[in-house]
């Protein structure tokens, strides 16, 4: 009697294990069979005030997310629809080869991707974004600084520095990628020294180890203030660092000093960002003061259920501590999808918690593509969580 009870136990725990698995998914497939039926033309370019080639930064978080389904729903029509996309684009970054804006390198970390699963000579495929991180490692960018850095460091021998934290999400972890496709460690120097120097040093540094949160850039380091006085710390740029951290570690050996240096910040951030979520399971725009924006905020969120879970299942963090944020958050995220699949709660493009205000659950943000791609990464690594 006893193993026929401790048997039924184990049998309705599996059974609620397949049933939560298949509503991430079906969540995941209704907000993707959304996306690509209403832009089902990938080589299209976007038109948001004015035309931009679909190889822009927005774009490319939602292959991202893409690649990431495909992984745990693997479908051809994906992989066509990221070939065709990749193609056309002529696996170039957006603004061609010369290009030092991270934000046009994004599209290169979905190349990648898509060029293993191509095979043959994958760095033959990839030879304008190596060509694009070669040019960028030996030309100084005489873009001007918008805030003068307290540290001594000369900023014209970084070579395309990172001044904005969102960058760190945009080009980080392609120059990771490109280390391991051709073997070569000044890639991964490269990406580490441009991270301390916007961790450590830009506006006097923008990472604070003591709350474990980002500063956005060095106009949002103190004194600036939100208005009750608590600091401006921007949920999707603190989603950015996260997901970009998780997305370095991939592609990083566990026992390389690089690994562990990032590690260290991914613990940090994990802590920080605990402390800040909403008892519903959201992330506000503004994640310490709701003086202003007091609302659920859908890609932070997303971009924070994809960091816990993914530390998790890397033994990172403690299950304990860390899944009933995880299972929060995704109610939370479940709850921001339409019945056709169109996602609610999307905070528009900008660079602070003020950006496409007001967002509501009806509200369509500038552009729909980054937040899908957010909401997809979230959700796919919380599926394997949920294994």
């Amino acid at each position: 009697m006893k193993k026929s009870i401790i048997a039924l136990v184990a049998l309705v725990g599996l059974t609620t294990t397949a049933t939560a698995q298949n509503n991430v998914l079906e969540s995941a497939q209704k907000t993707n069979n959304y996306f690509m039926m209403k832009y089902s033309d990938p080589t299209l370019p976007t038109n948001v005030k004015k035309v931009r080639p679909s190889s822009l930064w927005t774009r490319a978080v939602y292959y991202e997310g893409l690649m990431a389904l495909n992984a745990i729903d693997p479908q051809q029509r994906y992989i066509d629809y990221a070939m065709t996309w990749a193609d056309f684009h002529k696996w170039t970054p957006r603004n061609g080869v010369n290009t030092l804006d991270a934000d046009d390198q994004c599209c290169g970390q979905t190349y990648v991707e898509l060029a293993a699963l191509k095979g043959g000579d994958q760095k033959a495929l990839l030879t304008n974004v190596i060509a694009n991180l070669d040019h960028q490692m030996v030309t100084p960018n005489s873009k001007k600084q918008t805030s003068t850095p307290k540290a001594k460091t000369n900023v014209n021998s970084l070579y395309g520095w990172w001044t904005w934290i969102d960058a760190i999400q945009m080009a980080m972890p392609l120059y990771m990628q490109i280390a391991n496709v051709t073997g070569e460690q000044k890639y991964r120097d490269h990406a580490m020294q441009m991270y301390r120097w916007t961790r450590n040093e830009c506006g006097g540094g923008l990472f604070n180890t003591k709350d474990g949160l980002w500063w956005r850039d060095a106009d949002y380091v103190p004194p600036y203030k939100e208005k009750d006085g608590k600091d401006c710390y921007w949920s999707r740029g603190n989603g950015w660092v996260y997901a970009a951290i998780v997305r370095c570690m991939n592609q990083l050996n566990p026992k390389s000093k690089e690994y562990k240096e990032l590690k260290k910040d991914f613990l940090l951030m994990s802590k920080g960002l605990l402390s800040c979520q909403h008892k519903d399971g959201f992330w506000h725009a503004s994640l310490v003061s709701d003086a202003d924006y007091p609302t659920p905020e859908m890609t932070g969120t997303a971009l924070f259920l994809y960091g816990m879970a993914w530390g998790i299942q890397q033994g990172l963090l403690k299950a304990k501590t860390y899944r009933p944020a995880c299972d929060k958050a995704w109610q939370a995220l479940a709850s921001c999808v339409h019945n056709d699949g169109f996602l609610g709660w999307n905070q528009g493009t900008g660079k602070d918690p003020s950006a496409g205000q007001p967002v509501t659950f009806d509200s369509v943000p500038d552009f729909e593509d980054y937040g899908t791609g957010c909401f997809l990464l979230g959700a796919s690594e919380y599926y394997k969580l949920t294994r």
